[in-house]
């Protein structure tokens, strides 16, 4: 037995928060309260700053896993929300797992998922408004899965529009991969100049325009239609992908390329 369902948070009171520089978290898996968190100090990865290692720049550009957007939103997010060895308990407690799967159910939020061998091996979620995405929670269960799952995110981000990608919390390993922490003031000056132009591609139509750019899209697995139109040629650009045969290959190209 399980209970009944938990309360959700409604999506607008989600996005208001959010825009306001506030995010929930509860003290345990299993407590049922919900207090909302405006740090002193706030963790973001500079689109332009973002550290792909040599390693890492090869297991991408090798497609080491199939990458897909939102085809497991309800197991990424458990997933993250899971004990594991040298944590066994975490801030995602019921009432913020159902209303963040709400909050997906209604566009505001994304996964990006590892795969390897048709498993679910690594992966991450967060929400997303306007020109910015706050990171949530990452899982890994392979190899790097997780910074896999973290740079083809910066990489859609920048395809699509975005300007800002919240970290929320500086830790070592965010801090290895280009993040850095700005005082909050600093912080809600970026969030609004990044609120107040409003238009975006969505990630999963991002995601769906680069593999149909890498000769893949038969095979993607993605999450909703590739956009048309004047919208996706402005957000994701006309760039010459041609000569490029991966996914991953595209992903590295987009990362390591100067502007």
């Amino acid at each position: 037995m399980h209970g009944p369902a938990p309360q959700i948070l409604p999506a607008e009171t989600l996005l208001l928060a959010y825009r306001s520089g506030i995010f929930p978290m509860a003290d345990s898996r299993h407590d049922e309260e919900v207090y909302w968190v405006e740090p002193r100090e706030r963790a973001i990865i500079p689109l332009e700053g973002f550290r792909l290692s040599s390693s890492l720049t090869r297991m991408v550009k090798q497609d080491r896993y199939q990458v897909t957007c939102n085809r497991a939103f309800v197991d990424v997010v458990a997933a993250c929300a899971a004990s594991r060895p040298g944590r066994h308990d975490t801030w995602i407690n019921r009432r913020i797992e159902a209303s963040y799967v709400e909050l997906h159910h209604a566009g505001h939020a994304h996964s990006i998922e590892c795969w390897r061998d048709g498993e679910l091996v690594g992966g991450l979620y967060g929400v997303s408004f306007d020109r910015v995405f706050c990171g949530e929670s990452m899982f890994s269960r392979a190899d790097n899965a997780s910074k896999v799952a973290l740079a083809w995110l910066v990489a859609l981000m920048k395809r699509a529009g975005y300007r800002l990608l919240d970290c929320q919390f500086m830790t070592e390993h965010l801090a290895s991969l280009g993040a850095v922490a700005l005082p909050q003031a600093e912080y809600l000056k970026l969030l609004a100049d990044a609120c107040a132009d409003r238009f975006a591609a969505d990630l999963p139509s991002a995601h769906a325009q680069l593999l149909t750019s890498a000769g893949a899209a038969s095979a993607s697995g993605a999450a909703g239609a590739p956009a048309s139109g004047a919208a996706v040629a402005e957000a994701v650009g006309a760039e010459d992908e041609t000569a490029v045969s991966s996914p991953g290959k595209l992903i590295a190209q987009s990362l390591t390329q100067t502007s």
